[in-house]
């Protein structure tokens, strides 16, 4: 089993930045992938950054990249998602996801385990 906690959301105006920190407890955390979703009000969950077990892959969604950096420290079994340059497009509850697969995945339907999600606010 392994439990996530993202932590890290908030209110920040166009323009600004945020680091989301997604924990994990478990002792397998450097075997898994790891990804980030969004869902906005009344829309359907996004992909929005993957990773490797190692850290050596990722891959991000169109709409973030160049913007968005998603890393891993094992060593803290904490996954983030630096984010940059943020819009009012961004807002969303992000959730952060592990997958045993240890590879990267963008469907969220080879995600095995959930964090319960972290409010980011965007304002124009």
């Amino acid at each position: 089993q392994v439990q996530l906690v993202e932590s890290g959301g908030g209110l920040v105006q166009a323009g600004g930045s945020l680091r989301l920190s997604c924990a994990a407890s478990g002792r397998t955390f450097s075997s898994y992938g790891l990804g980030w979703f969004r869902q906005a009000p009344g829309k359907e969950r996004e992909f929005v950054a993957t990773i490797s077990w190692s850290g050596g892959s990722t891959y991000y969604a169109d709409s973030v990249k160049g913007r968005f950096t998603i890393s891993r420290d094992n060593a803290k079994n904490t996954v983030y998602l630096q984010m940059n340059s943020l819009k009012p497009e961004d807002t969303a509850t992000y959730y952060c996801a592990a997958t045993s697969r240890g590879s990267y995945y963008l469907s969220p339907l080879f995600y095995d385990y959930w964090g319960q999600g972290t409010q980011v606010t965007v304002s124009s």
